[in-house]
């Protein structure tokens, strides 16, 4: 399976899962998917399903916990557990929580949920490997929205003074938060330019474009002496019509009619 057809899979599985579910987070799920899936098949992320405590492992953080989905099918697809257990999400008892639990799903690295906090946890795991010697890498991946809390601009300062080369922050950059626009409710002004004036190595793509993507993870990883930051431009819902751009599936799940309508538009089905 190629990354494009690997894409449309995890948008496809994190739609049933959510419709199953009646609940959870579509929207920053499907922006999302193509950075998730050129990150874990792009041969970025150093990790072993068969060992998903493996100390040698890539950490990779979602910071941006609502948009669990995206992870668990991406983590399912390459094979930390069944397939099957995805159509389990927010279930008692599920290894899949609405938000990830770090004891509770192989191939996590962080509980998440809380918004602002995990590129202070990425942060740490970069520092830490630097101090023993390691070459492990730390990605993080944020929510535009998520850049209104004031610890995320903390940690920015803290990995740049830092110089944490090691590290690799991901802005889901697709303009639509739970109630509105991040334009409507805090602007987020020019990010480019603040990155850059917070002293990080800034690369900007078209966050649905898959050379763009693994082009930009390289040049993250051969950059040294600052940390790097992909602005990733970005469609809430994307690859679905009716949701792409819309704040009202920031958090709604599709009933069974709007499922098939979704998934037969993504696998570009015509409809009947």
């Amino acid at each position: 399976m190629n990354l494009l057809e690997m894409s449309r899979t995890v948008r496809c599985d994190i739609l049933t899962m959510v419709n199953r579910a009646g609940s959870g987070h579509p929207g920053g799920s499907l922006s999302a998917a193509d950075l998730l899936v050129g990150l874990y098949f792009g041969g970025f992320l150093r990790v072993d399903p068969s060992r998903p405590d493996w100390e040698g492992r890539d950490r990779f953080i979602l910071s941006k916990g609502h948009a669990a989905p995206v992870l668990y099918s991406v983590l399912a697809r390459k094979g930390f557990f069944p397939v099957e257990e995805l159509w389990t999400l927010r279930r008692l008892g599920s290894i899949l929580q609405g938000h990830p639990h770090r004891g509770s799903t192989p191939g996590l690295d962080c509980s998440s949920g809380s918004l602002g906090q995990g590129l202070s946890i990425a942060n740490g795991l970069a520092l830490g490997f630097r101090l023993q010697g390691r070459d492990n890498r730390v990605f993080c991946l944020l929510g535009d929205g998520e850049l209104q809390e004031g610890q995320i601009w903390e940690a920015v300062m803290t990995a740049a003074q830092h110089g944490l080369d090691n590290l690799c922050a991901i802005v889901d950059y697709n303009h639509v938060q739970l109630d509105g626009t991040t334009e409507e409710i805090k602007d987020l002004g020019d990010l480019c330019a603040k990155f850059r004036a917070f002293g990080w190595h800034v690369i900007e793509l078209d966050g649905h474009d898959m050379e763009q993507i693994l082009a930009a993870y390289r040049l993250a990883e051969c950059f040294k002496g600052k940390p790097s930051v992909l602005i990733a431009n970005t469609v809430k819902g994307k690859g679905v019509s009716f949701m792409e751009g819309d704040c009202a599936w920031h958090g709604a799940a599709p009933n069974d009619r709007q499922l098939q309508e979704a998934l037969a538009e993504i696998r570009g089905e015509e409809q009947k």
